[in-house]
């Protein structure tokens, strides 16, 4: 059964994810996450608050901003005019016979605040606002966000591709922090908008959600925590065949190998490839209770395989498949022609500390020795 997720963040269950280990998940999947790791943000042992404490961590960037001015950007405008500004759009202009009138539509570029940045900036305020728990806090919010649209900022908020396009100058690192703050008061916020009892329903799209939010949560967690220990942490790394001959028609249909996460450790040469999934690790057998995933074992021996031959480590790379659960843990390994390859869980509905535990134990605790 794959995981459900409920909408009280204390609830726990067989077949519920409580709220709060979703929001632990955004969190460590967030640029924020990255820029300041768990030290500089200190909530991953109360994601209940999260939602305040990253409400209070936005309103406090906004409020300094707003004290040094806000970035002002040349944004694309269309208008009609007494007078020639930029371009003239000569359709615009001849449809409506504005030549007539004196006038002419004018395509220009306008110094503005009202950029994509302000305008997802004041959306996240608005937003987080009808989340946290705290009154004073939210009303700290929307009096902001207000304040933002006193100064000319517009309501329509751009979409994430639109803010993740915008280009930082050597200048706005404060403003770099401040839009990461936003991104993450977004996703937090965005899911309890859904009615009903539930967080989020068991359509596809949700799932999709959850896989993706687990396998971008489990990479910027080893990215923060594990650089410090001497490991280097890749993510999406495409894979090729070791082809020694091949048709011409043979690459249009032959399958891509796209790794979840890599870790290397270069002082003793360990690497360990993690595949994230978001379904339970077994499934149901003929002869027994359950079997691991054939499938899922296939990729994850695909990848280790075809690599052999690649640059030399320290014995041979280990494989993970990891899954959550919200029910019994699994943690068993294999060597196979001298790879480990382990099958393990992480439980996303016990106390925080038990995700976190679940991560670093695949790296601190390896269950057999690979072979040279």
């Amino acid at each position: 059964m794959n995981p459900k997720v409920q909408h009280n963040s204390r609830a726990t269950g067989a077949n519920g994810i409580p709220l709060r280990n979703v929001w632990l998940l955004m969190l460590y999947a967030s640029d924020l996450f990255r820029m300041r790791g768990k030290d500089r943000l200190d909530v991953e042992d109360m994601p209940d608050e999260l939602p305040d404490v990253i409400a209070e961590l936005l309103a406090r960037v906004v409020e300094k901003r707003l004290r040094r001015n806000l970035h002002r950007a040349y944004e694309p405008r269309k208008a009609v005019l007494d007078r020639v500004r930029g371009t003239i759009d000569l359709l615009r202009t001849e449809s409506r016979q504005l030549i007539e009138q004196g006038k002419v539509a004018c395509r220009y570029e306008d110094l503005t605040i009202d950029t994509p940045r302000s305008r997802f900036v004041r959306g996240a305020l608005e937003l987080i606002a009808r989340v946290v728990s705290k009154p004073p806090l939210a009303h700290r919010c929307r009096v902001l966000a207000r304040h933002l649209r006193a100064m000319g900022v517009g309501e329509r908020v751009p979409s994430t591709r639109e803010v993740s396009a915008d280009r930082f100058g050597r200048h706005d690192s404060n403003d770099r922090f401040m839009i990461a703050v936003a991104r993450l008061a977004f996703d937090l916020a965005l899911p309890t908008e859904t009615r009903g009892e539930q967080l989020l329903a068991q359509a596809d799209r949700d799932v999709y959600w959850l896989r993706k939010l687990f396998e971008r949560a489990v990479y910027g967690f080893y990215s923060v925590v594990l650089p410090p220990q001497g490991w280097t942490i890749s993510h999406g790394r495409v894979l090729h065949w070791p082809l020694q001959a091949s048709t011409p028609g043979l690459a249009a249909i032959l399958p891509r190998m796209e790794t979840d996460i890599e870790l290397f450790h270069k002082d003793t040469g360990r690497k360990i490839v993690i595949d994230t999934k978001f379904t339970s690790l077994l499934k149901p057998a003929q002869f027994r209770d359950a079997a691991l995933r054939s499938g899922y074992l296939y990729q994850i021996y695909a990848y280790l395989r075809s690599q052999v031959d690649g640059p030399p480590v320290t014995g041979l790379a280990e494989g993970v498949l990891l899954h959550p659960t919200t029910e019994h843990p699994i943690d068993e390994a294999a060597q196979i022609q001298g790879h480990v390859l382990r099958f393990a869980t992480v439980n996303l509905a016990g106390p925080p500390s038990d995700l976190r535990a679940g991560l670093l134990r695949i790296v601190d605790e390896p269950l057999l020795c690979g072979s040279d």
